[in-house]
Protein backbone atom coordinates (compact mmCIF):
# COMPACT_ATOMS: atom_id res chain seq x y z
CA UNK A 1 0.00 0.00 0.00
CA UNK A 2 1.06 3.59 -0.58
CA UNK A 3 -0.34 6.83 0.83
CA UNK A 4 -2.97 8.47 -1.36
CA UNK A 5 -2.33 11.76 -3.11
CA UNK A 6 -4.91 14.51 -2.91
CA UNK A 7 -7.53 14.89 -5.63
CA UNK A 8 -6.17 18.41 -6.24
CA UNK A 9 -2.71 17.05 -7.08
CA UNK A 10 -4.00 14.12 -9.10
CA UNK A 11 -5.91 16.54 -11.33
CA UNK A 12 -3.10 19.10 -11.47
CA UNK A 13 -1.43 19.80 -14.82
CA UNK A 14 1.53 22.13 -15.41
CA UNK A 15 0.82 25.75 -16.22
CA UNK A 16 0.07 26.22 -19.92
CA UNK A 17 3.06 28.56 -20.05
CA UNK A 18 5.51 26.02 -18.62
CA UNK A 19 4.23 22.76 -20.08
CA UNK A 20 6.08 23.05 -23.41
CA UNK A 21 9.40 23.48 -21.59
CA UNK A 22 8.75 20.39 -19.47
CA UNK A 23 7.92 18.35 -22.57
CA UNK A 24 11.00 19.57 -24.43
CA UNK A 25 13.29 18.77 -21.50
CA UNK A 26 12.15 15.12 -21.66
CA UNK A 27 12.78 14.92 -25.42
CA UNK A 28 15.46 12.34 -26.26
CA UNK A 29 17.30 14.49 -28.81
CA UNK A 30 16.81 17.82 -27.02
CA UNK A 31 20.58 18.46 -26.95
CA UNK A 32 20.66 18.32 -30.75
CA UNK A 33 17.87 20.89 -31.16
CA UNK A 34 18.24 24.66 -30.88
CA UNK A 35 15.09 25.64 -29.03
CA UNK A 36 13.68 29.18 -29.16
CA UNK A 37 11.50 29.45 -26.07
CA UNK A 38 8.80 32.07 -26.50
CA UNK A 39 6.34 30.39 -24.14
CA UNK A 40 7.57 32.02 -20.94
CA UNK A 41 8.01 35.74 -20.27
CA UNK A 42 11.53 35.05 -19.01
CA UNK A 43 13.40 38.25 -19.88
CA UNK A 44 16.92 37.76 -21.28
CA UNK A 45 17.98 41.44 -21.03
CA UNK A 46 20.24 42.76 -18.24
CA UNK A 47 18.75 44.55 -15.26
CA UNK A 48 19.14 48.29 -14.84
CA UNK A 49 22.86 49.11 -14.39
CA UNK A 50 22.32 50.34 -10.84
CA UNK A 51 20.80 46.97 -9.93
CA UNK A 52 23.63 45.11 -11.63
CA UNK A 53 26.13 47.19 -9.66
CA UNK A 54 24.30 46.44 -6.40
CA UNK A 55 24.35 42.71 -7.24
CA UNK A 56 28.09 42.79 -7.90
CA UNK A 57 28.73 44.55 -4.58
CA UNK A 58 27.02 42.02 -2.30
CA UNK A 59 30.32 41.22 -0.54
CA UNK A 60 31.56 44.82 -0.31
CA UNK A 61 32.06 46.50 3.05
CA UNK A 62 28.92 48.63 2.67
CA UNK A 63 26.73 45.59 1.93
CA UNK A 64 24.62 44.16 4.78
CA UNK A 65 25.72 40.72 3.53
CA UNK A 66 29.48 41.34 3.64
CA UNK A 67 29.95 38.86 6.51
CA UNK A 68 27.89 36.16 4.86
CA UNK A 69 24.90 36.59 7.16
CA UNK A 70 21.48 36.65 5.45
CA UNK A 71 18.70 37.31 7.96
CA UNK A 72 14.96 37.55 7.42
CA UNK A 73 13.50 40.96 6.70
CA UNK A 74 10.20 42.06 8.26
CA UNK A 75 7.30 40.22 6.60
CA UNK A 76 6.10 43.49 5.07
CA UNK A 77 9.49 43.86 3.36
CA UNK A 78 12.34 46.26 4.01
CA UNK A 79 11.43 49.93 4.13
CA UNK A 80 13.82 50.62 1.24
CA UNK A 81 12.13 48.04 -1.00
CA UNK A 82 8.65 49.31 -0.17
CA UNK A 83 9.75 52.84 -1.02
CA UNK A 84 11.40 51.62 -4.23
CA UNK A 85 8.08 50.16 -5.42
CA UNK A 86 6.26 53.42 -4.69
CA UNK A 87 9.10 55.41 -6.30
CA UNK A 88 8.69 53.35 -9.47
CA UNK A 89 4.92 53.93 -9.52
CA UNK A 90 5.21 57.68 -8.92
CA UNK A 91 7.59 58.43 -11.78
CA UNK A 92 4.92 58.77 -14.49
CA UNK A 93 2.06 59.99 -12.31
CA UNK A 94 0.98 63.62 -12.49
CA UNK A 95 -0.01 63.43 -8.82
CA UNK A 96 1.97 61.22 -6.48
CA UNK A 97 0.32 58.05 -5.28
CA UNK A 98 -1.90 58.78 -2.29
CA UNK A 99 -0.26 58.71 1.14
CA UNK A 100 -2.87 56.13 2.07
CA UNK A 101 -1.27 53.55 -0.24
CA UNK A 102 0.71 50.89 1.59
CA UNK A 103 3.01 48.22 0.21
CA UNK A 104 3.78 44.59 1.08
CA UNK A 105 6.81 43.07 -0.64
CA UNK A 106 6.13 39.56 -1.89
CA UNK A 107 7.89 36.61 -3.48
CA UNK A 108 7.22 37.84 -7.01
CA UNK A 109 4.02 39.31 -8.36
CA UNK A 110 2.48 35.83 -8.37
CA UNK A 111 2.51 35.65 -4.57
CA UNK A 112 0.79 39.04 -4.47
CA UNK A 113 -1.96 37.62 -6.70
CA UNK A 114 -2.65 34.80 -4.27
CA UNK A 115 -2.70 37.19 -1.30
CA UNK A 116 -5.13 39.42 -3.20
CA UNK A 117 -7.50 36.52 -3.86
CA UNK A 118 -7.37 35.50 -0.20
CA UNK A 119 -8.26 39.04 0.85
CA UNK A 120 -10.90 39.84 -1.75
CA UNK A 121 -12.72 36.48 -1.91
CA UNK A 122 -11.22 34.08 0.61
CA UNK A 123 -10.67 30.32 0.21
CA UNK A 124 -13.71 28.31 -0.92
CA UNK A 125 -15.62 31.55 -1.48
CA UNK A 126 -19.14 31.39 -2.86
CA UNK A 127 -18.68 34.75 -4.60
CA UNK A 128 -16.37 34.92 -7.63
CA UNK A 129 -13.54 37.11 -8.81
CA UNK A 130 -14.27 38.73 -12.19
CA UNK A 131 -11.57 38.25 -14.83
CA UNK A 132 -11.32 39.89 -18.24
CA UNK A 133 -10.60 36.93 -20.53
CA UNK A 134 -8.13 36.12 -21.90
CA UNK A 135 -6.16 36.80 -18.75
CA UNK A 136 -2.85 35.84 -17.16
CA UNK A 137 -2.91 32.14 -16.31
CA UNK A 138 -1.90 32.53 -12.67
CA UNK A 139 -5.16 34.26 -11.78
CA UNK A 140 -6.98 31.20 -13.07
CA UNK A 141 -4.59 28.72 -11.42
CA UNK A 142 -4.57 30.43 -8.02
CA UNK A 143 -8.36 30.68 -8.09
CA UNK A 144 -8.47 26.91 -8.60
CA UNK A 145 -5.94 26.35 -5.81
CA UNK A 146 -8.06 28.38 -3.39
CA UNK A 147 -11.41 27.02 -4.66
CA UNK A 148 -12.53 30.51 -5.66
CA UNK A 149 -15.10 30.64 -8.49
CA UNK A 150 -14.33 32.71 -11.58
CA UNK A 151 -16.71 35.07 -13.32
CA UNK A 152 -15.55 36.12 -16.75
CA UNK A 153 -15.98 38.81 -19.34
CA UNK A 154 -14.63 37.53 -22.66
CA UNK A 155 -12.87 39.50 -25.38
CA UNK A 156 -12.40 38.31 -28.95
CA UNK A 157 -9.37 38.72 -31.23
CA UNK A 158 -10.64 40.25 -34.46
CA UNK A 159 -9.23 39.78 -37.94
CA UNK A 160 -7.51 43.18 -37.89
CA UNK A 161 -5.42 42.24 -34.84
CA UNK A 162 -7.43 44.23 -32.30
CA UNK A 163 -9.45 42.85 -29.42
CA UNK A 164 -13.11 43.65 -28.87
CA UNK A 165 -13.65 46.54 -26.48
CA UNK A 166 -14.98 46.11 -22.96
CA UNK A 167 -18.70 46.88 -22.89
CA UNK A 168 -19.59 48.57 -19.61
CA UNK A 169 -23.25 47.51 -19.70
CA UNK A 170 -22.29 43.87 -20.22
CA UNK A 171 -19.77 44.14 -17.40
CA UNK A 172 -22.46 45.49 -15.07
CA UNK A 173 -24.78 42.64 -16.00
CA UNK A 174 -22.11 40.07 -15.13
CA UNK A 175 -21.35 41.74 -11.78
CA UNK A 176 -25.02 41.78 -10.82
CA UNK A 177 -25.65 38.24 -12.06
CA UNK A 178 -22.65 36.63 -10.36
CA UNK A 179 -22.22 38.90 -7.32
CA UNK A 180 -18.51 39.35 -8.10
CA UNK A 181 -16.29 40.51 -5.23
CA UNK A 182 -13.81 42.40 -7.42
CA UNK A 183 -12.62 43.02 -10.97
CA UNK A 184 -9.08 42.19 -12.11
CA UNK A 185 -7.67 44.41 -14.87
CA UNK A 186 -4.29 44.16 -16.59
CA UNK A 187 -3.87 47.63 -18.19
CA UNK A 188 -0.69 46.62 -20.04
CA UNK A 189 -2.27 43.35 -20.89
CA UNK A 190 -0.77 39.90 -20.54
CA UNK A 191 -1.46 37.90 -22.70
CA UNK A 192 -3.04 40.08 -25.40
CA UNK A 193 -0.51 42.91 -25.62
CA UNK A 194 -3.41 45.37 -25.64
CA UNK A 195 -3.61 48.51 -23.53
CA UNK A 196 -6.73 49.20 -21.50
CA UNK A 197 -7.13 52.96 -21.73
CA UNK A 198 -7.16 55.23 -18.71
CA UNK A 199 -10.67 56.31 -19.68
CA UNK A 200 -11.88 52.71 -19.53
CA UNK A 201 -10.18 52.16 -16.17
CA UNK A 202 -12.00 55.22 -14.83
CA UNK A 203 -15.33 53.86 -16.10
CA UNK A 204 -14.66 50.52 -14.42
CA UNK A 205 -13.57 52.32 -11.23
CA UNK A 206 -16.96 54.06 -11.13
CA UNK A 207 -18.65 50.67 -11.39
CA UNK A 208 -16.56 49.37 -8.48
CA UNK A 209 -17.65 52.32 -6.34
CA UNK A 210 -21.29 51.94 -7.40
CA UNK A 211 -21.33 48.19 -6.68
CA UNK A 212 -19.03 48.45 -3.63
CA UNK A 213 -16.47 45.96 -4.92
CA UNK A 214 -12.68 45.88 -5.26
CA UNK A 215 -10.71 47.25 -8.21
CA UNK A 216 -7.60 45.13 -8.78
CA UNK A 217 -5.01 46.13 -11.35
CA UNK A 218 -2.01 44.03 -12.38
CA UNK A 219 0.51 46.73 -13.28
CA UNK A 220 3.61 44.66 -14.04
CA UNK A 221 3.73 46.27 -17.52
CA UNK A 222 2.43 49.72 -16.55
CA UNK A 223 5.32 51.64 -18.12
CA UNK A 224 5.71 49.45 -21.22
CA UNK A 225 3.19 50.91 -23.66
CA UNK A 226 3.43 51.89 -27.32
CA UNK A 227 0.39 54.12 -27.82
CA UNK A 228 0.40 57.91 -27.52
CA UNK A 229 -2.01 57.76 -24.57
CA UNK A 230 0.61 57.39 -21.85
CA UNK A 231 0.43 54.85 -19.07
CA UNK A 232 -2.81 53.39 -17.71
CA UNK A 233 -3.00 52.96 -13.95
CA UNK A 234 -5.50 52.83 -11.12
CA UNK A 235 -3.10 55.12 -9.23
CA UNK A 236 -3.70 57.89 -11.76
CA UNK A 237 -7.35 58.07 -10.62
CA UNK A 238 -8.04 60.85 -8.15
CA UNK A 239 -10.83 61.05 -5.59
CA UNK A 240 -12.12 64.09 -7.50
CA UNK A 241 -12.42 62.03 -10.69
CA UNK A 242 -14.04 59.00 -9.02
CA UNK A 243 -15.41 59.88 -5.57
CA UNK A 244 -15.14 56.85 -3.30
CA UNK A 245 -12.28 55.17 -5.14
CA UNK A 246 -9.85 55.51 -2.22
CA UNK A 247 -9.93 52.42 -0.06
CA UNK A 248 -10.91 49.90 -2.75
CA UNK A 249 -7.78 49.79 -4.95
CA UNK A 250 -5.23 46.98 -5.11
CA UNK A 251 -2.32 46.80 -7.53
CA UNK A 252 -0.06 43.85 -8.25
CA UNK A 253 3.53 45.01 -8.80
CA UNK A 254 6.60 43.19 -10.10
CA UNK A 255 10.30 43.77 -10.68
CA UNK A 256 10.33 41.04 -13.33
CA UNK A 257 9.43 42.72 -16.61
CA UNK A 258 10.03 46.47 -16.39
CA UNK A 259 13.32 45.91 -14.58
CA UNK A 260 14.39 42.70 -16.39
CA UNK A 261 14.63 40.90 -13.06
CA UNK A 262 12.43 37.80 -13.33
CA UNK A 263 14.71 35.67 -11.16
CA UNK A 264 14.90 38.14 -8.28
CA UNK A 265 11.32 37.12 -7.41
CA UNK A 266 10.36 40.54 -6.08
CA UNK A 267 6.77 41.69 -6.30
CA UNK A 268 4.37 43.69 -4.19
CA UNK A 269 0.75 44.15 -3.24
CA UNK A 270 -0.08 47.86 -2.98
CA UNK A 271 -3.41 49.03 -1.58
CA UNK A 272 -5.00 52.19 -0.21
CA UNK A 273 -7.13 50.16 2.20
CA UNK A 274 -5.38 50.15 5.55
CA UNK A 275 -7.32 47.21 7.00
CA UNK A 276 -6.56 45.05 3.98
CA UNK A 277 -2.89 46.04 4.13
CA UNK A 278 -2.60 44.98 7.77
CA UNK A 279 -4.31 41.67 7.10
CA UNK A 280 -2.12 40.96 4.07
CA UNK A 281 0.92 41.45 6.31
CA UNK A 282 -0.64 39.09 8.86
CA UNK A 283 -1.27 36.45 6.20
CA UNK A 284 2.23 36.84 4.78
CA UNK A 285 3.90 36.21 8.14
CA UNK A 286 3.35 32.51 7.35
CA UNK A 287 5.72 32.99 4.39
CA UNK A 288 8.21 34.76 6.69
CA UNK A 289 9.44 37.26 4.06
CA UNK A 290 10.33 37.79 0.42
CA UNK A 291 13.84 37.09 -0.89
CA UNK A 292 16.08 39.42 1.13
CA UNK A 293 18.95 39.58 -1.36
CA UNK A 294 16.44 40.26 -4.12
CA UNK A 295 14.95 43.07 -2.03
CA UNK A 296 18.39 44.60 -1.52
CA UNK A 297 19.23 44.52 -5.23
CA UNK A 298 15.88 45.97 -6.32
CA UNK A 299 15.87 48.72 -3.69
CA UNK A 300 18.90 50.28 -5.39
CA UNK A 301 16.50 52.05 -7.79
CA UNK A 302 15.74 54.45 -4.94
CA UNK A 303 18.96 56.19 -5.95
CA UNK A 304 17.53 56.94 -9.41
CA UNK A 305 15.96 60.33 -10.02
CA UNK A 306 12.57 60.70 -11.66
CA UNK A 307 14.33 61.59 -14.92
CA UNK A 308 16.51 58.49 -14.61
CA UNK A 309 13.41 56.35 -14.17
CA UNK A 310 11.64 57.94 -17.13
CA UNK A 311 14.72 57.42 -19.29
CA UNK A 312 14.77 53.72 -18.42
CA UNK A 313 11.06 53.37 -19.15
CA UNK A 314 11.54 55.00 -22.56
CA UNK A 315 14.43 52.67 -23.36
CA UNK A 316 12.27 49.66 -22.53
CA UNK A 317 9.39 50.94 -24.64
CA UNK A 318 11.61 51.78 -27.62
CA UNK A 319 13.23 48.35 -27.55
CA UNK A 320 10.01 46.35 -27.42
CA UNK A 321 8.03 48.58 -29.77
CA UNK A 322 10.55 48.21 -32.59
CA UNK A 323 10.97 44.49 -32.00
CA UNK A 324 7.26 43.68 -31.85
CA UNK A 325 6.28 45.73 -34.88
CA UNK A 326 9.07 44.24 -37.00
CA UNK A 327 8.18 40.72 -35.91
CA UNK A 328 4.49 41.27 -36.59
CA UNK A 329 5.16 42.43 -40.14
CA UNK A 330 7.49 39.52 -40.85
CA UNK A 331 5.00 37.01 -39.44
CA UNK A 332 2.21 38.34 -41.66
CA UNK A 333 4.51 38.31 -44.70
CA UNK A 334 5.93 34.82 -44.10
CA UNK A 335 2.66 33.18 -43.01
CA UNK A 336 -0.10 34.74 -45.14
CA UNK A 337 -3.48 34.58 -43.42
CA UNK A 338 -2.20 34.42 -39.85
CA UNK A 339 -3.84 36.94 -37.51
CA UNK A 340 -1.36 38.82 -35.31
CA UNK A 341 -2.49 41.03 -32.43
CA UNK A 342 -1.62 44.71 -32.55
CA UNK A 343 1.23 45.54 -30.13
CA UNK A 344 0.00 48.27 -27.77
CA UNK A 345 1.73 47.34 -24.51
CA UNK A 346 3.55 44.62 -22.56
CA UNK A 347 5.84 42.14 -24.36
CA UNK A 348 3.47 39.70 -26.06
CA UNK A 349 1.84 38.98 -29.41
CA UNK A 350 -1.09 36.64 -29.94
CA UNK A 351 -1.23 34.58 -33.14
CA UNK A 352 -4.44 33.05 -34.49
CA UNK A 353 -4.09 30.28 -37.07
CA UNK A 354 -7.81 29.75 -37.69
CA UNK A 355 -7.67 31.02 -41.28
CA UNK A 356 -4.78 28.78 -42.32
CA UNK A 357 -5.51 25.48 -40.54
CA UNK A 358 -8.21 22.84 -40.83
CA UNK A 359 -11.18 22.44 -38.49
CA UNK A 360 -9.38 19.76 -36.46
CA UNK A 361 -6.43 21.99 -35.54
CA UNK A 362 -5.79 22.23 -31.79
CA UNK A 363 -3.11 24.60 -30.57
CA UNK A 364 -2.16 22.42 -27.60
CA UNK A 365 -1.41 19.46 -29.88
CA UNK A 366 0.63 21.62 -32.24
CA UNK A 367 2.69 22.98 -29.34
CA UNK A 368 3.21 19.46 -27.99
CA UNK A 369 4.41 18.43 -31.46
CA UNK A 370 6.90 21.32 -31.54
CA UNK A 371 8.18 20.41 -28.08
CA UNK A 372 8.41 16.64 -28.48
CA UNK A 373 9.28 15.93 -32.12
CA UNK A 374 8.95 18.97 -34.38
CA UNK A 375 12.09 20.47 -35.92
CA UNK A 376 13.21 22.26 -39.05
CA UNK A 377 16.60 22.94 -40.62
CA UNK A 378 17.64 26.57 -41.13
CA UNK A 379 21.22 27.54 -42.01
CA UNK A 380 22.45 24.11 -40.98
CA UNK A 381 20.83 24.23 -37.53
CA UNK A 382 17.84 22.20 -36.33
CA UNK A 383 15.32 24.49 -34.63
CA UNK A 384 12.05 24.20 -32.81
CA UNK A 385 9.79 26.69 -31.05
CA UNK A 386 8.08 26.67 -27.67
CA UNK A 387 4.84 28.66 -27.55
CA UNK A 388 2.09 29.19 -24.96
CA UNK A 389 -1.39 27.95 -25.95
CA UNK A 390 -4.04 30.61 -25.48
CA UNK A 391 -6.39 27.96 -24.11
CA UNK A 392 -4.53 28.38 -20.82
CA UNK A 393 -5.41 32.07 -20.65
CA UNK A 394 -9.17 31.54 -20.79
CA UNK A 395 -11.30 30.42 -17.85
CA UNK A 396 -13.17 28.31 -20.42
CA UNK A 397 -10.58 25.98 -21.99
CA UNK A 398 -12.75 25.60 -25.10
CA UNK A 399 -11.73 29.11 -26.15
CA UNK A 400 -8.45 30.00 -27.85
CA UNK A 401 -8.14 26.61 -29.58
CA UNK A 402 -6.35 28.10 -32.61
CA UNK A 403 -4.30 30.75 -30.81
CA UNK A 404 -0.83 31.00 -29.26
CA UNK A 405 0.98 33.67 -27.27
CA UNK A 406 4.60 34.51 -27.98
CA UNK A 407 6.84 36.45 -25.60
CA UNK A 408 9.58 38.85 -26.74
CA UNK A 409 12.25 37.26 -24.59
CA UNK A 410 14.83 35.93 -27.03
CA UNK A 411 17.56 37.86 -28.84
CA UNK A 412 16.60 40.03 -31.82
CA UNK A 413 18.42 37.57 -34.08
CA UNK A 414 16.46 34.58 -32.80
CA UNK A 415 13.14 36.40 -32.88
CA UNK A 416 13.57 37.32 -36.52
CA UNK A 417 14.02 33.60 -37.31
CA UNK A 418 10.69 32.75 -35.72
CA UNK A 419 8.43 33.40 -38.76
CA UNK A 420 10.45 31.02 -40.97
CA UNK A 421 10.68 28.35 -38.27
CA UNK A 422 6.99 28.61 -37.43
CA UNK A 423 5.98 28.46 -41.08
CA UNK A 424 7.97 25.25 -41.61
CA UNK A 425 6.71 23.64 -38.41
CA UNK A 426 3.10 24.37 -39.38
CA UNK A 427 3.64 22.80 -42.80
CA UNK A 428 5.24 19.69 -41.31
CA UNK A 429 2.51 19.38 -38.68
CA UNK A 430 -0.21 19.59 -41.33
CA UNK A 431 1.10 16.31 -42.79
CA UNK A 432 0.25 14.39 -39.62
Amino acid sequence: MTPSISKHYLEREPSAIRKAQILFNSRENSKDIHVINLAIGNISLPMHPIMVERMKSLADNKSPFNKGVVKYSPSVGTEETQNAILHSINAELENKITDKAKCVITDGGSQAMELMLLGVCGPASESPILLIDPTYTNYIEFSKRLSIPISRYSRVLKGNGSYSNINIEELLTIIDRDNARGIVLIPGDNPTGQQISQEMIIEIARICVEKDIWLISDEAYRNIYFTDKGQSSIWAITEDTVPGIVGRRISIESASKLWNACGLRIGALVTDNNVLHKKVVSEYTANLCANVIGQYIFSSILDLSKNDLLKWYRQQRDYYSSLMNNLKEKLKYTIPGVIVSNPESAIYLVLDFKNITNDNFEITKFIEYCATSGECLIDGVNYTLLLAPMTGFYSDRNLGQTQARIAMVESDENLMKVPDILSKLLKEYSKY
